[in-house]
C-alpha cells in the first residue's frame, strides 16, 4: 500500500464523522435546545365587532397550522409564582429582551459603509459547514472523493419572490455576513420566534395572492418581537406608524394597541402591501414603499430616464444604483433577500435554530376591567403565556367598560368563562398602574391608593423612592378592592396623532361607476394613506359612484 493511499484511509473514518454530522443536522437531526424570548410587555385591543352575544362567549382559535404549544397548561399545572410573574417583574424582563432586539435592529438599518452598484466586485462568500466537508474530500481524494462520502447535489429552496437574480448583489452578501456574525445570537433567537407565526402569516398573505416569503419583512422590521418600537414610535411586529394602523383598522388608545397583536396586525400588513403591490405593480417597489412610503418611491421613478410604461423588481435596483432612495430604503430589499435565504435553509448558513411552536389558543369575552394576571389564575396558566398571547393589552388590564375577546390556551377556554362567571368583581383587579406627574413621591402616591409605600415597593422591585421619574410606570396593588374609572392613572404621552383635515384641498373628484380609492389616488398622484385620511375614511369604507372625495395638496 503506498503513502498516499494509507493516509486515505487513516482520514476517511474522520471525514465520515463529520459529515454525519453535518447530514444529520440537515435532515433535522438532533439540535440543541431553542432560545425562546422573554415574557412580552402587555398591550390591549378593541374587539367589540367580534363578540357573540354571550357576555362570556368561548370561541375557538382559527389557527390550525399547529398541534402542540408551550403557551398550553399542563393539566395539573399549579398557579404561577406572585413574585415571578408580577407584571413589574415581566415588564422588566420583556423591556431587557426588548432593548436586545432594538440594538440590532438599530445597527441594521444604519448604512453599511459600502457601494451599492450591481457590479461592485463580490466578497468571499461565508464558509458553509458542508460545502468544507465535500471540498476536504476531493482535497484527500480527488474527484472520486465526491462519490465516496455520497455527495449528491441538494435540492435548493424555492422561493415565490425574486431571489436568484439578486442574490449575489454585493448588499445582499454584506447582509448575509451581518446576519451571521455581527447579529448572529439575536438573529437565531428571531429564527426560532419565526415558527411561532409563520404559518398564520403565508395563509393570510396566501388569501391576499401576496408572496408568502414576504413574512421576512418581520425579521427585518423587528425580529417578530410584538413589542418592537423603533425611533420613529413605529410599533410591533409589523412595525405600524399609529395613524397608518388607524387607516387600516386597528385600534390605537392608551388600552389597547393592536399594532402589538401579530394576528389582527398581519391583517392590517396583509392589506397594506397589497394596496402598494397593486399601485406600483412589483413586490420589491411594494416593499421599499413599505419602508420609506409610497410617494417616495413614485418621485423616484419619475426621475428615472427614459418613459417608464412598465415597472418591475429590476426597478428597485435602478432607484438604488441612482441614489434615488434614502440610504435605509436602498438596503431594505437586499435585507429582506439576505434574510429569506437564512430563514429558507438555516442549518446552510450556519444556524442551529429549534422553531417554537406556533400559537393555539381559545378566545374568552371579557367585559369589564381585568387582569391578564387574573385570567392566568383562572386558566391555570402563566401570566407570561396570557401576555404572550395578548401582547394588545398594553397595561395589563382588559379596558373597562368595554368588552373584549381575550385569547387562552386552548382546551381551557370554557373552564376560564364559567371561573370568570362566579368571580367576585372584588377580584378582577390585583393591581393599577401609575404614571408618575412632576413633583409626585413614593408617599404622595401611596396615599392617593390607599396603600402602604412598602406595598408599592414591593410590588416594584428595585424602584428608587428618591429618583422618581416623571411619566414612569408604577405597579400599585389593589388585591380585594372595586377600581373605580378615576383611579386609573392615563399615561402621559399620546399614543398617536390625528391627521388635520384643515390644511388646504388640491381639489375634488366626483366617483364614478367601478372606481377604487386606489385608482383614484394614482391618478392625483397621492399617495393612498393621505387621501383616506383627509376625507376620514378607512381601508374598510365603501365609495359610491356620485360620492365627491376631496383631493389633498401632493407632499
Amino acid at each position: 500500500m503506498t503513502i498516499r493511499e494509507t493516509e486515505r484511509m487513516r482520514l476517511f473514518p474522520r471525514l465520515s464523522v463529520a459529515l454525519a454530522a453535518v447530514l444529520g443536522a440537515a435532515c433535522g437531526g438532533g439540535r440543541g435546545g431553542g432560545v425562546s424570548p422573554a415574557g412580552l410587555t402587555p398591550v390591549a385591543q378593541d374587539t367589540a365587532t367580534a363578540l357573540a352575544s354571550s357576555p362570556f362567549a368561548v370561541r375557538p382559535s382559527s389557527t390550525s397550522t399547529s398541534t402542540s404549544t408551550s403557551t398550553s397548561p399542563a393539566p395539573s399545572a399549579e398557579p404561577p409564582a406572585s413574585s415571578a410573574e408580577s407584571p413589574a417583574v415581566l415588564a422588566t424582563r420583556a423591556a431587557a429582551d426588548s432593548a436586545a432586539d432594538q440594538r440590532v435592529l438599530d445597527s441594521l438599518h444604519r448604512g453599511r459603509p459600502s457601494a451599492d452598484s450591481l457590479n461592485a466586485p463580490l466578497p468571499a462568500k461565508p464558509p458553509i459547514k458542508g460545502e468544507e466537508v465535500e471540498r476536504e474530500a476531493v482535497q484527500l481524494f480527488g474527484p472520486e472523493g465526491r462519490t465516496a462520502i455520497g455527495a449528491a447535489a441538494a435540492p435548493g429552496p424555492t422561493f415565490d419572490i425574486d431571489v436568484s437574480s439578486f442574490a449575489t448583489n454585493r448588499r445582499v452578501l454584506e447582509y448575509l455576513e451581518f446576519f451571521q456574525v455581527d447579529s448572529r445570537d439575536r438573529f437565531e433567537i428571531w429564527l426560532a420566534r419565526l415558527g411561532r407565526y409563520q404559518g398564520m402569516i403565508r395563509e393570510r398573505l396566501r388569501a391576499k395572492r401576496l408572496p408568502e416569503d414576504l413574512l421576512y419583512l418581520c425579521l427585518i422590521e423587528s425580529g417578530f418581537s410584538n413589542t418592537a418600537v423603533s425611533r420613529a414610535k413605529a410599533v410591533g411586529m409589523w412595525q405600524f406608524m399609529a395613524s397608518t394602523a388607524r387607516l387600516y383598522g386597528l385600534t390605537v388608545d392608551p388600552w389597547v394597541d393592536e399594532r402589538r397583536d401579530p394576528f389582527r396586525a398581519t391583517e392590517a400588513a396583509v392589506n397594506y402591501l397589497a394596496d402598494l403591490r397593486e399601485r406600483l405593480g412589483s413586490v420589491y417597489l411594494a416593499a421599499a414603499a413599505y419602508n420609506a412610503g409610497v410617494g417616495r418611491i413614485e418621485r423616484g421613478i419619475d426621475r428615472l430616464p427614459g418613459e417608464q410604461d412598465s415597472v418591475d423588481d429590476h426597478t428597485f435596483f435602478l432607484l438604488s444604483d441612482r441614489r434615488y432612495l434614502r440610504r435605509e430604503t436602498r438596503d431594505y430589499v437586499p435585507k429582506l433577500i439576505a434574510a429569506s435565504l437564512i430563514a429558507k435553509q438555516p442549518d446552510r448558513y450556519g444556524f442551529d435554530v429549534e422553531p417554537l411552536s406556533p400559537l393555539e389558543f381559545d378566545e374568552v369575552t371579557i367585559p369589564d376591567a381585568t387582569g391578564l394576571d387574573v385570567v392566568a389564575r383562572l386558566a391555570d396558566t402563566t401570566v407570561s403565556a396570557l401576555l404572550e398571547l395578548n401582547p394588545q393589552f398594553v397595561r395589563g388590564v382588559t379596558p373597562p367598560g368595554r368588552s373584549v375577546v381575550v385569547r387562552v390556551p386552548r382546551g381551557v377556554g370554557t373552564r376560564v368563562a364559567e371561573r370568570y362567571d362566579s368571580l367576585p368583581v372584588t377580584e378582577r383587579i390585583t393591581f393599577v398602574d401609575h404614571y408618575v406627574s412632576r413633583g409626585q413621591t413614593l408617599s404622595d402616591v401611596a396615599k392617593r391608593y390607599r396603600v402602604s409605600v412598602t406595598m408599592i415597593e414591593s410590588a416594584n422591585p428595585g424602584i428608587r423612592s428618591r429618583a422618581l421619574r416623571v411619566g414612569q410606570r408604577v405597579i400599585i396593588p389593589m388585591s380585594g378592592r372595586v377600581v373605580p374609572v378615576s383611579a386609573w392613572s392615563v399615561p402621559p404621552e399620546t399614543r398617536y396623532r390625528r391627521v388635520s383635515s384643515t390644511s388646504a384641498s388640491a381639489g375634488t373628484h366626483r366617483v364614478r361607476s367601478g372606481e377604487t380609492t386606489s385608482e383614484i389616488a394614482r391618478r392625483y398622484r397621492v399617495s393612498l394613506t393621505a387621501l383616506l385620511n383627509y376625507n376620514g375614511l378607512t381601508m374598510g369604507s365603501l365609495i359610491r359612484p356620485g360620492d365627491v372625495l376631496k383631493i389633498p395638496q401632493k407632499q
